[in-house]
């Protein structure tokens, strides 16, 4: 694998360039729970071959016996050729049934599994690639892999056994033709081949283009409100539309090529159809050729050409497929976070760093240097400090979404301490700053911290966080919510989500920034409950306000 860099909006970005044989391998790999049905719907289709070249010869001997005056009963001849329409109809209704099954469920299968990767991949402060990219990703490059394993494999398995039947069975009546034909096609694809080796190129131009398109799009959906109080929307639909320019000329380059490829592959076709014609003229005027000899002359130089054909239009599909793996296999490879059982302590819990510094990828500065603190089990702590001095950072080593670079963050009981690791997440009660609802009801919303929590349990979560109110609405807890708490004022969605965090069970209470939306009557609300059923836990919470700071046990301010 080739390792690339290039230049978006600005950054140099690192890009990982599969070669098509590693591409091909990691196809390979995906279509691992529906090779069987690809096999099936691929022997369908020589069944279909098989009937297709059954009625050529069917037709031969039906006009041959009319043509000649024979005797022979052409009753037996008119049976076999309604079997093989028939036959034709269910194996097409088959193989095509076949088809979307096997396509729906590697669908599911590879979104299923690029999703789980993406959830449980470590995160290094920053996302590796853009919401809007990601999910193009998912869902357009999975459908178009899915499509090139369920669709276009069987399809050229079965063109390629068609164009070698049919070419035995003009190869049986008239070598020369059967050599002549093959041979003008050749041409045409060899000529063609240098107009598609660019396919790739565009096409990942193509899907780039249409990445950025829907991050733009969602990004402005997600901030319209901003957008529009900034009066930016002119600029940003003036972006999108410059980005439409441009996947419109990628889109007519490629299709430019692919176009002028064809026409070599038609102008192929042309000339091998027009040689068989006149192969069949001069043979029926010299007496070599009967009529139904012509006849399947003509239909078996269609059953040559029609499968070139379904080579030719799968061309671009299999490109557009070997690029996609490329995207879904960067994807792939994000590294995950250490996976096993949870590790759960007993009893009161502390959290202590040790000489512990932490820089950002790409960042020259560093946010923590040699920071020591012990945190003891039972305590209140408030941190304080100026924004950018790293106090969210403290949290996320403590839930061990970040690595130090230098000293240990180390978790502990009475009887044993670790570094903290994902295994040890299962001991913390985290609370994010800002709104995090998710659309749905406020039971579902809740019901993410305990799927197993009782409506008791629900009510006293709500009340602890001080989000009773939500026994006043119509609904309760089963009142909808929309994107991002829409329909709640940011203080109900606040409090529900703190509701919804106080489900878990750990010993260790980590806040951020929790009653940022609260006025100043909530927030001592909050607070006194909360602080009131601790029940020795240790609770660290990250704050601006000094009547927060001064209910805590201690204050710990975070300097630049």
């Amino acid at each position: 694998m080739d390792i690339l860099f290039h230049k978006r909006n600005g950054q140099r970005v690192c890009k990982s360039e599969m070669k098509t044989r590693d591409s091909i391998k990691w196809i390979w790999r995906a279509s691992a729970g529906v090779r069987s049905m690809v096999l099936l719907n691929s022997v369908l289709g020589m069944l279909y071959v098989g009937a297709s070249l059954t009625f050529v010869v069917v037709c031969k001997k039906m006009i041959d016996v009319v043509t000649s005056s024979s005797g022979t009963n052409l009753s037996m001849y008119i049976c076999i050729m309604a079997g093989c329409m028939i036959m034709q109809v269910i194996l097409s209704a088959l193989e095509q049934r076949m088809s979307n099954y096997s396509d729906v469920i590697l669908k599911n299968n590879l979104r299923h599994t690029l999703f789980t990767r993406l959830m449980e991949s470590r995160w290094n402060g920053k996302e590796n690639f853009h919401s809007g990219d990601t999910l193009n990703r998912v869902m357009e490059d999975v459908r178009v892999v899915t499509e090139a394993i369920t669709k276009s494999v069987p399809s050229i398995i079965s063109a390629c056994i068609q164009f070698c039947a049919a070419f035995i069975f003009l190869f049986m009546l008239a070598p020369g033709l059967a050599w002549a034909i093959p041979s003008i096609l050749l041409v045409a694809l060899v000529i063609s081949r240098r107009y598609l080796r660019r396919m790739r190129r565009l096409t990942m131009d193509i899907r780039t283009t249409e990445s950025s398109m829907q991050s733009l799009m969602q990004e402005s959906l997600q901030h319209r409100l901003v957008i529009h109080t900034l009066e930016r929307t002119p600029y940003v639909s003036d972006t999108l539309a410059g980005r439409q320019d441009d996947l419109r000329d990628q889109t007519m380059n490629k299709t430019n090529y692919n176009i002028f490829a064809r026409s070599l592959i038609q102008i192929g076709f042309s000339a091998g159809y027009a040689a068989a014609f006149l192969w069949g003229v001069l043979g029926i005027r010299s007496g070599a050729v009967t009529f139904g000899m012509m006849t399947a002359f003509l239909q078996l130089v269609g059953q040559l050409q029609r499968p070139i054909m379904n080579i030719s239009r799968q061309i671009s599909p299999m490109i557009n497929s070997l690029t996609s793996a490329e995207r879904l296999h960067e994807i792939e490879s994000q590294p995950l976070e250490e996976q096993g059982e949870p590790e759960y302590l007993e009893g009161k819990i502390g959290i202590r760093f040790e000489n512990v510094s932490y820089s950002y990828p790409g960042s020259t500065s560093p946010v923590l240097e040699a920071f020591s603190h012990d945190f003891a089990p039972g305590t209140v702590t408030a941190l304080t400090g100026e924004t950018g001095a790293g106090k969210s950072t403290m949290m996320r080593l403590m839930l061990a979404l970040l690595s130090p670079d230098e000293g240990n963050v180390l978790m502990y009981d009475s009887c044993k301490e670790s570094a903290v690791s994902p295994r040890l997440r299962c001991n913390i009660i985290y609370v994010p700053q800002g709104n995090t609802l998710m659309s749905g009801t406020i039971r579902e919303n809740l019901l993410l911290g305990d799927p197993l929590a009782t409506d008791e349990r629900l009510w006293e979560v709500l009340y602890l966080a001080a989000a009773d109110f939500v026994n006043e609405l119509p609904d309760g807890l089963d009142t909808m919510c929309g994107e991002k708490g829409a329909g709640l004022s940011e203080g109900q969605a606040q409090r529900i989500a703190i509701a919804r965090s106080l489900l878990r069970r750990g010993g260790l209470l980590l806040l951020d920034e929790p009653t940022s939306a609260l006025d100043a009557e909530t927030e001592e609300k909050f607070l006194n409950r909360l602080t009131s059923r601790l029940d020795g836990r240790t609770m660290i919470i990250v704050t601006h306000r000094a009547a927060t700071a001064s209910l805590c046990d201690d204050c710990l301010k975070i300097n630049v």
